[in-house]
């Protein structure tokens, strides 16, 4: 039987797993993220559908150079980074890493809430695929991040000072608080007055209740003056009301 290689994230965790597989597997650690978008560019093709461009992550070489030999040398290759939007792209960067070393041998997902042996060997014994709908959430909130960082903090480095970094939630949030505040600001006070009067039945009960001006001639009222208010007062002077 030949050797089974897996993948997770951290060290520590290798050697955990790797005690509860057993000597068929070889585990190895990615050490977090192998690819990322490049540090001293924008690393975004914004002319052709928001296309990242991917590097290699700073000083991972030796590690991908371990990844490949190990893939060269095993059968399979089991992906098990953390079952979160995080670690599906972990597990897609190692598979696209890795393709080429691996020549046509089969990836596996696999994914665990628990390090226990039961948890991860029922995983392993039920791989699944690579969820490209968590894959391409990460990569929406990477680009976004990108985009942001590095087309609105030069503007606060500009005007407040330098190593401030903008943030995709907090610009938009900012945005949008800015918006309100100048609605505020332009607002136009205008005088209204709401009329009313406390009334009581002329049979029992009479116990007195208020009661609100809806409408004057068919229309909603419109007071905006105190004459205009006295006004529909000396109209209502001495009526009756039912």
């Amino acid at each position: 039987m030949g050797k089974k290689l897996v993948i997770v994230e951290s060290p520590a965790k290798a050697k955990t797993i790797g005690k509860i597989l057993g000597s068929n597997f070889v585990v190895k650690s990615s050490v977090g993220h192998i690819r990322d978008l490049p540090e001293r560019t924008l690393g975004v093709d914004i002319e052709h559908g928001f296309a990242p461009k991917y590097v290699f992550s700073k000083g991972k070489a030796k590690v991908i150079t371990e990844l490949k030999k190990a893939a060269k040398s095993c059968d399979e290759i089991y992906l098990a980074p953390d079952p979160d939007r995080e670690g599906e792209a972990i597990a897609w960067h190692l598979q696209e890493s890795l393709a080429d070393a691996a020549k046509g041998k089969p990836f596996h997902r696999v994914q665990y809430n628990e390090i226990t042996p039961r948890a991860v060997r029922a995983a392993f014994d039920q791989p699944g695929e690579i969820d490209m709908h968590r894959v391409d959430a990460q990569q929406a909130r990477r680009v976004l991040d990108r985009i942001v960082g590095y087309m609105v903090s030069p503007m606060l480095w500009r005007r407040l000072k330098k190593g401030l970094s903008a943030g995709r939630v907090q610009s938009v949030a900012l945005r949008l608080v800015s918006e309100r505040e100048r609605q505020i600001q332009a607002f136009k006070i205008e005088e209204y007055w709401v009329m009313g009067a406390n009334v009581r039945r002329e049979k029992q009960p009479v116990d007195p209740f208020a009661i609100k001006l809806v409408k004057v001639d068919g229309e909603k009222p419109s007071i905006g003056s105190e004459s205009a208010a006295k006004a529909l007062l000396s109209d209502l002077e001495g009526c009756s009301l039912k």
